[in-house]
């Protein structure tokens, strides 16, 4: 039976035989379901950093405070949400792939259905 391709790109390569990403093969006979996870970053540290600034103007250290204050909120803005592939197989569930983006995700997401409905 030749293998039909749903999606290829770079590393990743979904097919109704198989799923490969990052040098790592999942066999498609395996995978019972595929869901998306998405992970929001953490900016807790940010907002507390962004706190402490100001207290620093607060007190009159304002050199102190004007340093703290744009660096956090640049960390802040350069963490992205992080989007993950999760394949539910016999063995569990596996985080197979990870990205910044979403559409890319949902390509890869909609190429492992269709490989799952064409296995039947």
């Amino acid at each position: 039976m030749e293998e039909i391709i749903f999606f290829e790109y770079d590393d990743v390569k979904v097919t109704n035989a198989r799923f490969l990403t990052n040098n790592q093969t999942y066999a498609m006979s395996n995978v019972t379901s595929v869901k998306p996870h998405k992970e929001d970053p953490n900016r807790l540290a940010g907002i507390i950093a962004i706190i402490v600034g100001l207290i620093f103007i607060m007190n009159e250290s304002y050199l102190v405070g004007f340093i703290i204050i744009p660096l956090a909120v640049y960390i802040m803005s350069k963490q992205k949400t992080i989007y993950t592939v999760i394949l539910k197989t016999s063995s569990g569930e596996n985080r197979a792939l990870q990205t910044y983006q979403q559409e890319y995700l949902n390509q890869v997401i909609d190429a492992l259905n269709k490989a799952i409905v064409y296995r039947g």
